[in-house]
């Protein structure tokens, strides 16, 4: 890890302290990550013998069981307790929801080009052994066999993609962490009970509300032993240990675990316990990514300031209890098929930190532990916990500053969302005001409120929108499979006006959409049958008192977020389009048509490209480009607008769709199933990545992407909007550079931009990191909405990220 830290006032760890993180860091980052048989075995277990019992029963006591079974690794430098599986950063396998591609990968594992994983012969043959007990009986067999033909054909053309979210668990969450701080598992468990007994057996839905409390009790009963088995464990190495200042700290452990998360949190450690072991069981019950903490700096602080002025601890034992409590989150990891890693590359599991912003009155909420968080993350600088501020008009300018400092370091991030559009765009869904006021990020870019919201706030299903423009113009006729997929007013020779070609890709559009939706609801559909979480459902409001769990809809707030992929392309298609074809005549139907059949390998083609690609684009403030970019965005808004999730009127306020643009690095996979297209892109090239201009594009710099981007119907865009920017690193180093930075970064919020993030390792280390790799193991960058070991990314989305404009500030 490189010290770079120039002109950074915030503090950090020295001498002992800073040693052992960096060894503990090291140990992280040099080591391949591995896999676990251990969950795999027990869950298959607990089913076998539970088999009758009904899903959320079965699932409680599998949870219970593995957090009573798990292997309990203790380093010499731990100071959190627990570990995801066997060894740190080793993931676990989740058969219950797909097991065929574990099985059918398991030699392949650690010979990937990109997110390669150890896996020793004799996990393997545990998993070959257990693995196929499982035929059968998996949520993605299940949703496979639900989902209609129509679906299928749409994803095998790359026009839409649900996969990901059928073969893993939900995650995109942030439960109550407060209900875990101030009420403990024991107290919990009891209310669970209390409220099984007060129902009346003869009512309808009796016996589900029974279930779900009694896998709350087991549930709880499972998180209060493993606490129990790491203080045990704790005060065991105490007598083995030789060091007595490392024995007095395995003493306090075990005597901390002995009081939570059982019973309420006294002291900072303790509370930093409890939000870790609540945040490490959500990931070990169920396998969706996202799991986030929110608004740490909010939820800790006052144990903090508390400990702080009674003398039990110092600024530099609570940040180096952050920097361990960071480095345990870079720990989790997720297996994802060689497939859908290609999507999602670079092992990020998306699990948000987010400072700063607002208090419900709407007052300035920074305080001193923002910044302890904000010093944590410039000492640990990995791509986990993904790392937000929030920003509104009111928030200290300093903090602004030592923020874009951090961010300047190179590993991408913090980044910053904007409190002025958010918290209206919230509230456009019928959240309340002091609730918008309190949201946190999520994720990549998506924002919820903490503690009250469901499951996936932001669907894992993703539309590919500039596939839709491609079917819109070719008659409904997928140009590289030749398939016919639907009716349309035919293909653009037939389209005689703009806003004929309008209204081809607003027929499309609404084709696609539906289908998205459709794949998307049979899958929440089939996962509240097959897979309910007693434990996340615990600690979400009003679960308990509803008696429903997650999928039932007994949370407060509940609406998904349709994403898609590729909208800067359809509105620079557009312009090209509405200018070449149909207002100067430079270009006819079909002289495009065969131009893009031949990806413009012609003499002809490639002439028609360069006038293609020389018509004004999205993100250099350029009124054509810009406004059809706009008009597209609030057509998909419009349309996903109208769809309901299935816990719609079942409790939750919502229970409807909105837009996201947080493509992750599906603008990779989407950009493959796509032919030559308008803009000027060639064949099976990516698409942009989110509301960022697309690639070649954007030449103008930053201040016209803000001004492009402002132009878009953000505040509809509930589920999140994504904006990467590269800023050459050499053109930050001067202070008066940081401030110009945060005084473009202010405009384009007061423009009611939603969200940037901003890449600074420059081209030629990056094309170093790709040559010589093993200089690079550290080096961190911005790939979408989450961070990531550079050398670890597929080789396409490494050239991706290298495509993207740099800009001088």
């Amino acid at each position: 890890m490189q010290d770079e830290r120039q002109e950074i006032s915030l503090p950090r760890l020295a001498g002992r302290k800073r040693d052992r993180l960096l060894a503990l860091r090291s140990s992280l980052v040099d080591n391949l990550p591995g896999i676990c048989a251990e969950r795999a075995r027990i869950y298959t277990q607990i089913y076998q013998q539970y088999e009758s019992d009904s899903p959320i029963l079965k699932r409680a006591k599998a949870l219970r069981a593995y957090l009573e079974g798990v292997s309990l690794p203790f380093g010499p430098h731990d100071l959190i307790p627990g570990w995801q599986a066997s060894q740190p950063r080793w993931a676990p396998v989740f058969p219950e929801y797909s097991w065929e591609w574990v099985y059918d990968e398991l030699d392949q594992f650690e010979l990937r080009k990109y997110d390669r994983y150890h896996i020793p012969e004799p996990v393997k043959e545990e998993l070959r052994q257990v693995l196929p007990w499982w035929r059968g009986r998996t949520l993605y067999e299940r949703v496979l066999a639900r989902q209609p033909g129509e679906v299928l054909q749409a994803a095998n053309i790359g026009a839409i993609s649900w996969t990901g979210q059928a073969t893993s668990g939900e995650g995109h969450i942030v439960v109550d962490f407060r209900m875990a701080l101030e009420q403990g598992f024991e107290s919990l468990r009891q209310r669970a009970g209390l409220l099984s007994r007060e129902l009346d057996l003869s009512e309808p839905g009796t016996i589900s509300k029974i279930e779900f409390y009694r896998a709350v009790e087991i549930a709880c009963d499972g998180v209060i032993r493993y606490a129990e088995r790491l203080a045990n464990r704790a005060s065991m190495l105490v007598e083995q240990e030789n060091d007595p200042d490392r024995a007095a700290e395995l003493y306090e452990m075990a005597a901390d675990l002995r009081m939570v998360p059982a019973l309420p949190a006294r002291s900072f450690r303790q509370a930093l316990f409890t939000v870790w072991l609540v945040h490490l069981i959500q990931q070990m019950e169920s396998n969706g990514h996202s799991v986030s903490m929110g608004r740490l700096d909010q939820l800790l602080y006052p144990y903090y300031a508390r400990d702080l002025q009674s003398g039990r601890i110092t600024g530099q034992d609570a940040l180096e209890l952050l920097e361990h409590f960071y480095l345990k989150i870079f720990s989790i990891i997720k297996l994802r098929s060689a497939s859908h890693s290609r999507t999602q590359t670079g092992y990020p599991t998306y699990q948000n930190i987010c400072v700063g912003g607002q208090d419900t009155p709407g007052r300035d909420a920074t305080n001193p532990l923002s910044y302890l968080c904000l010093a944590a993350l410039a000492e640990t600088r990995l791509s986990e916990p993904n790392f937000y501020v929030r920003v509104h008009p009111g928030m200290p300018q300093d903090f602004l500053q030592e923020a874009l400092k951090v961010m300047r370091l190179g590993f991408g991030m913090p980044a910053f969302v904007n409190d002025s559009v958010i918290v209206p765009s919230l509230e456009k869904r019928r959240v309340s005001h002091e609730d918008a006021l309190n949201y946190s990020t999520m994720g990549c870019v998506e924002v919820l409120v903490p503690g009250k919201w469901g499951y996936r706030v932001n669907g894992k299903s993703k539309l590919n929108v500039l596939k839709v423009l491609e079917l819109a113009i070719h008659g409904g006729r997928d140009p590289l499979t030749g398939l016919q997929m639907e009716t349309s007013k035919g293909d653009l020779t037939r389209l005689l006006s703009f806003e004929d070609l309008v209204a081809a890709w607003r027929d499309q559009l609404n084709i696609y959409t539906r289908l998205h939706v459709a794949a998307d609801n049979i899958i929440d559909q089939t996962l509240e049958e097959m897979v309910p979480n007693a434990f996340c459902s615990l600690l979400v409001q009003d679960c308990l008192g509803r008696g429903r769990h997650l999928n039932q809809g007994g949370a407060v707030y509940d609406s998904t977020s349709g994403c898609l992929v590729g909208i800067p392309n359809v509105g620079n298609a557009l312009a090209a389009l509405q200018k070449l074809v149909y207002e100067e005549k430079r270009i006819t139907p079909e002289a495009l048509l065969a131009a893009l059949q031949e990806n413009f390998a012609s003499e002809d083609g490639a002439e028609i490209r360069q006038l293609l690609v020389h018509v004004p684009k999205y993100g250099e403030d350029e009124h054509l480009p810009d406004s059809l970019t706009a008009m597209a965005l609030n057509d998909y808004c419009t349309v996903i607008d109208g769809y309901k999730n299935v816990r719609n009127g079942r409790g939750p306020i919502g229970g409807g769709y909105f837009a996201s643009t947080n493509t992750v690095s599906a603008n990779i996979t989407s950009g493959e199933k796509v032919a030559a297209t308008p803009d000027g892109r060639l064949a099976f090239q990516p698409t942009a990545d989110g509301v960022s201009p697309a690639q070649g594009t954007g030449r103008l710099g930053p201040t016209a992407i803000f001004h492009s981007v402002s132009k878009l119907p953000t505040v509809l865009v509930t589920g999140g909007q994504l904006l990467n920017i590269r800023i050459n690193q050499n053109s930050l180093k001067s202070r008066e550079a940081v401030s110009k930075l945060a005084a473009m970064l202010k405009t384009f919020f007061e423009m009611d931009g939603w969200h940037v993030q901003f890449n600074t390792i420059s081209t030629e280390i990056l094309r170093d990191a790709i040559l010589h790799p093993e200089n690079y193991a550290d080096l961190i960058v911005r790939v979408a909405g989450y961070s990531a070991l550079f050398v670890a990314l597929d080789p396409s989305l490494q050239r991706d990220i290298l495509s993207r404009m740099e800009y001088e500030i």
